[in-house]
Order: C-alpha cells, then sequence, then structure tokens
C-alpha cells in the first residue's frame, strides 16, 4: 500500500548506501526517437529492513484522484523575505504574464485586436527579444506547448542545432577537459530557431495577420525606456559585451550599462524585425539577414553557414502527459529534459499519500529524492529524440516510480554515484525567460525561450542588432564534466552535426480533475527550471496555496551532481538544514545568496483568470 510517510520517517532505517546507477538497457533495434526500454529496475541497495518498503500502490480505499494529507502547518522560516510578496493580478477574460510588463502589455494589446493565444505568444516572443534582451531573442530557440480551448494539446520544438562543422569534441582541450569557447564568442552560437518557430505556431495557430503581431516589437526597438532590472542586467554583462564592437555599440554608453530610464533605441534591431514583417522566416533564413549572420561567423571563426540555416526547420511533437493525484500536466518532450524530468518527480511523490509540512526537513528529503533520481535518469538517457533512443515510456511509468521510490530511505540521503570524478558547482541563470497566455476563447500558450546564458554569446550580429546564443554548452560538451549549470551528462547529448542540445526548459498546462484548463506555468533558471516548476505545481495541488503564495515560496534544487542541496537566502529554517545534514546532505545556500528561477503563471478562478509575475524579478502580468 501506500507509505503512510509520516510514520515511515519515524522509524530508524538501515544504513543507507549509494544508489546504483541504472544498467544499460538492452533494447530490440528502434528507430531512432522511439519509445525504448530501460531495465526494469536500478540495482537499488537492499531496501532497508527497518522500515517499511516504500510502493507506488494505493492505499486501501484511496480514490487515485485523492489529495494527498498534509501533516501540519507550511515551515517558512522567518528570515523568508518574500513571504507575502506575490501579487495576483485577475482578468475575467484573457491573461498574459510574461518577464517583462511590457511585453505583457504587447499580448494583451493583440488579445484586444481579435488575436488569440498564439498571436498573443508570437508579439510576446518578438517583443522580448527588444526589452529583454538578457533572454528574449530571435538568435536563439524555445519550446511552446499550446492547448485549444477543444482540447487538442500541441507541443512545438524550436530549439537551436548545431551546425553542420560541429564535431564531438570541439569544446575540449588535450587534457579533455572543456573550453570557454562554448560560451562567449562566435563558436559558442547554434542555429537559431526562434523566427522559423514562432511562425510556425503562427502558420498553424494564428489569426491576425503577421505584420500585425510584429508591429509592437518594431515601435518598442525603435524606443523604450530601460528599466532598472534591464540596466543592471546589461551592467552585470558588460564587460562580456565590451568585447564584441556590435554588441558594445547596442548595449554600453562609454563602456557602461545605460542608466534607468534612458530612452533605449535599437535601429538595427528596428529594421531586422521590419524585414521579418514584411518577408517572414525566409529573409532570416535565405536572405538578407541570413547574409548578415554568416559574415559575422565569418568575422569571428564561427560554424554557422548558409546551409546550415536553409536547413533549419522546427519540429512538431507529442506532449509529455503526466496524471498527479487526478490533475493532468502537459509539459514539453526531448529535446526538452524538462517533461520527462519533471514527470517522473510527480510520479515519484504521487506514490505517498501523506506527506510532511511544507518546508520540513521530512518533506524536502522525500522531494530532493525525487530530483535526484530524475536528474539521474535526465542526464544519463535524453537527449535528441532524432539522434537517440530515448527510453520515455518506461521512465514516465508509474511501476518505474515505483521501483524508484523504494530507494528512498526514510531518515537518510542515497548519495549519487559519481559518474566522474571532479564534479564541479555552477550556477542557475536566469537567461531564459518565459511566458503564460490564455486568451479569451480558453486556448493557452505556455513559451519559454532562451540564449542559454545571459546575453548568450555576447555576439550581437552586426547591421542586425539581435545577440545570438551559446547554446552550443548545453551540449555534453565533455561527457562527464560539468557544464555551466553544474551539470554532469552523458553520451547521449553528445555534440553532433545539426543535433538539438537537450534541454531543461519545462513550459507546462495543468489541467483540473474535470479536465478543465487549470494551470499555465513556467520560468527561466538552467537546471532549476524543471524543480522549480514542479514545485510552483505541488504547492498548488498537494499544498493548497493561493497561486501568489506557491509562487513567492522558498525553492530548494537538487540535479543529482554536485550531490548538494541549494536553498534560496533564507528559505529554510535553520533547525530543517541541521536535520538534513543530520540526513546526510550537503546543504548549501544558493551562490551570491541569491533566488531561484522567475515564474509567471495563469490560474483559473471563479471570476476567469488570476496571472502572478514571480517578485523574484521584475516580470509582469496583465489581464482584461
Amino acid at each position: 500500500m501506500r507509505t503512510r510517510t509520516l510514520a515511515v520517517l519515524a522509524l530508524v532505517a538501515a544504513c543507507g548506501g549509494r544508489i546504483q546507477p541504472p544498467q544499460p538497457p538492452q533494447p530490440p533495434a528502434t528507430a531512432p526517437g522511439a519509445a525504448s526500454p530501460v531495465p526494469d529496475a536500478p540495482s537499488a541497495a537492499p531496501a532497508p529492513t527497518a522500515a517499511p518498503a516504500l510502493t507506488g500502490a494505493l492505499a486501501p480505499g484511496a480514490p487515485a484522484g485523492a489529495d494527498a494529507v498534509i501533516t501540519g502547518r507550511p515551515v517558512i522560516p522567518a528570515t523568508w523575505s518574500l513571504a507575502g510578496k506575490g501579487v495576483a493580478v485577475s482578468g475575467s477574460r484573457a491573461m498574459v504574464v510574461s518577464g517583462h510588463p511590457l511585453a505583457s502589455e504587447v499580448g494583451v494589446e493583440i488579445l484586444k485586436q481579435g488575436g488569440n493565444a498564439i498571436d498573443a505568444a508570437v508579439a510576446v516572443g518578438f517583443a522580448l527579444a527588444v526589452v529583454l534582451p538578457e533572454a528574449g531573442n530571435i538568435g536563439g530557440g524555445g519550446f511552446i506547448v499550446y492547448r485549444e480551448a477543444g482540447g487538442r494539446v500541441r507541443a512545438l520544438d524550436y530549439r537551436e542545432t548545431a551546425p553542420g562543422k560541429a564535431s564531438r569534441d570541439m569544446y575540449v582541450d588535450s587534457a579533455g577537459n572543456p573550453t570557454e569557447e562554448s560560451l562567449t564568442g562566435h563558436l559558442a552560437a547554434g542555429v537559431p530557431g526562434s523566427v522559423a518557430g514562432l511562425h510556425e505556431a503562427w502558420k498553424a495557430h494564428g489569426r491576425l495577420p503577421w505584420a500585425t503581431v510584429l508591429a509592437p516589437a518594431i515601435r518598442l526597438a525603435r524606443e523604450h525606456t530601460l528599466d532598472a532590472a534591464r540596466s543592471r542586467a546589461i551592467a552585470e554583462e558588460a564587460d562580456r559585451l565590451a568585447l564584441f564592437p556590435a554588441s558594445g555599440q547596442q548595449f554600453l554608453v562609454d563602456g557602461r550599462a545605460p542608466p534607468p530610464g534612458t530612452r533605449f533605441r535599437q535601429p538595427d534591431l528596428a529594421r531586422t524585425l521590419q524585414l521579418i514583417a514584411d518577408s517572414g522566416p525566409r529573409v532570416f533564413y535565405k536572405g538578407q539577414i541570413a547574409e548578415l549572420i554568416v559574415a559575422e561567423m565569418q568575422r569571428g571563426h564561427g560554424l554557422i553557414g548558409k546551409d546550415d540555416l536553409k536547413r533549419y526547420k522546427p519540429k512538431w511533437r507529442t506532449p509529455v502527459r503526466i496524471s498527479y493525484r487526478g490533475y493532468t500536466i502537459y509539459s514539453m518532450p526531448p529535446a526538452s529534459s524538462g517533461g520527462v524530468t519533471m514527470g517522473e518527480m510527480l510520479n515519484i511523490m504521487e506514490g505517498y499519500d501523506t506527506l510532511p509540512p511544507f518546508g520540513s526537513a521530512g518533506y524536502v528529503h522525500l522531494e530532493v529524492e525525487a530530483m535526484r533520481r530524475g536528474f539521474m535518469d535526465r542526464n544519463r538517457w535524453l537527449g535528441d529524440p532524432d539522434f537517440v533512443d530515448l527510453p520515455t515510456d518506461r521512465l514516465l511509468s508509474k511501476s518505474y516510480a515505483a521501483e524508484l521510490r523504494r530507494q528512498i530511505l526514510p531518515d537518510r540521503a542515497t548519495p549519487t554515484p559519481p559518474f566522474a570524478a571532479g564534479a564541479g558547482g555552477g550556477t542557475e541563470g536566469m537567461e531564459t525567460t518565459h511566458y503564460s497566455i490564455v486568451d479569451a476563447e480558453g486556448n493557452a500558450a505556455a513559451v519559454t525561450t532562451t540564449l542559454n546564458g545571459g546575453f548568450g554569446s555576447a555576439v550581437t550580429v552586426a547591421g542586425a542588432g539581435f545577440l545570438l546564443n551559446n547554446e552550443m554548452d548545453d551540449f555534453t560538451t565533455a561527457p562527464g564534466k560539468p557544464n555551466m549549470y553544474g551539470l554532469i551528462q552523458g553520451e547521449a547529448n553528445a555534440i553532433a552535426p545539426r543535433k538539438r542540445m537537450l534541454s531543461a526548459m519545462t513550459p507546462s498546462i495543468v489541467l483540473d480533475r474535470d479536465g478543465r484548463l487549470f494551470l499555465v506555468v513556467g520560468t527561466p533558471g538552467g537546471p532549476t527550471i524543471i524543480t522549480s516548476v514542479y514545485q510552483v505545481i505541488v504547492n498548488v495541488l498537494d499544498f493548497g496555496m493561493p497561486l501568489p503564495d506557491a509562487v513567492a515560496a522558498p525553492r530548494v534544487h537538487h540535479q543529482a551532481l554536485p550531490d548538494v542541496i541549494r536553498y534560496e537566502r533564507g528559505g529554510l529554517a535553520p533547525d530543517v538544514v541541521a536535520a538534513l545534514r543530520q540526513m546526510g546532505y550537503q546543504v548549501e545556500e544558493r551562490h551570491g545568496g541569491g533566488h531561484s528561477g522567475d515564474i509567471t503563471a495563469i490560474e483559473r478562478s471563479a471570476a476567469g483568470w488570476v496571472g502572478v509575475a514571480d517578485p523574484r524579478a521584475g516580470g509582469g502580468a496583465v489581464g482584461y
């Protein structure tokens, strides 16, 4: 039966060993991208005899859609600075929430002109390329999960691809260590997908003319007022931007970030957007803009060529579908790891019909062990489905979650096995952006888009006014070695020409138990994207938090390696940290004492919709 968590945590378990990684599967031959099995179970340490085994079966008489029983009040320390800071914006008909208030206003402007959720999503995407240059982009890529009001759900993959001249070891030095060339400069850039992807979404589902949905972004590129958050973001990356003349000219004044209140003008970007509005994606991939990209690559000895741009295509994929306590969650499939990894975590946690209080050591222990196992499988198995066989059906099965759950000891950490020596740290950046949209008809779009690092590669295409990504670092640039986010990944995500690099982006849509649209949610944050989206969803579904509190609540993160629980400044009580260390965990406050993620979310309400922009950052919600 389901484990009664409170009782289990009170028992003393046998001393736990390490988790054993799943053994390589022996699948029958399958076509690339087809589902293939994983082992029936990882070779785990024997279940402790002093405690009942953890299983995924329902307790007798418990309905499949039953709520979890929470055993106490939330444990939120007085040191948590965001308590009560979440702000709900109401809209009776529609809602747009994005990483910048101006972009959210653009979305509502398009909806009021008769556009639908996809029209607004395209308009917001291009607007973010102007007003949120550290993450919004036309030189990067992203993912859309879209649900029509009638119930059909689709997933669009417009992730960047490796250039045709890319090679497996292109970022490894003679000693086998990763170089910095995957982070800054022309070699770091993958083939951009955003323009093609947004056009594909519009072509399939948009309603307004293409030029109409780009018009607000063009207007903002000609001039808008720089806010304090964007001035700080430019200042943080000023040294990198100054390395490249076009970037310095675009973003810096006398080598420094322009102050808040500056009338920010981007004439090259305005011309580029006007060309795209007039000619569609062809001008970007085969015409005048493509020529500027290739010329920039030649100046900086990059790899993207004319053929790479001509061959780029976005891809419609089948979304990941997860059932959790009677709710249904749709999220992004590979080449994003977000949906599969979050699905594993949710499936593991669903097996507990009683949960310790939010923020308690007992609860953090359970969710961290679920995170650990999800990321172990992510880092081992997942990659571009057009290049590797993915065991997604097995990874998302309830029976596999039960096997993983049996490994979790009731009062001890189960350390991650060392896939490689020297697992490094890494920071979880804010260099992606997410926006959530619900239109007046009930269509919903969850969109996450990125340049990867802040301001991507720091290279601005001269004459075109937009930044190029540094997504090549999201590949396994050196198997067994950490990337910029500290992720240690395997061969499934190794570099290959025209392959999509694995992502953590997790745009998600949640339906209630009656199948109605309930939540639209996503965030930036590197690998913390997955754990942040997971935590907001369970804060609402399991702990019954109002959406502003669910978004503002403190977050923790664990990604298997480095084997560390990272928590936000002031987010865990001292006695909780001490108890976790007693359980064998290494626990650290986030580097620099910062926060994790920038959730933008929408929830159904009795009066329509509630939108919440994360108080951690400078986004905005606009409804009507």
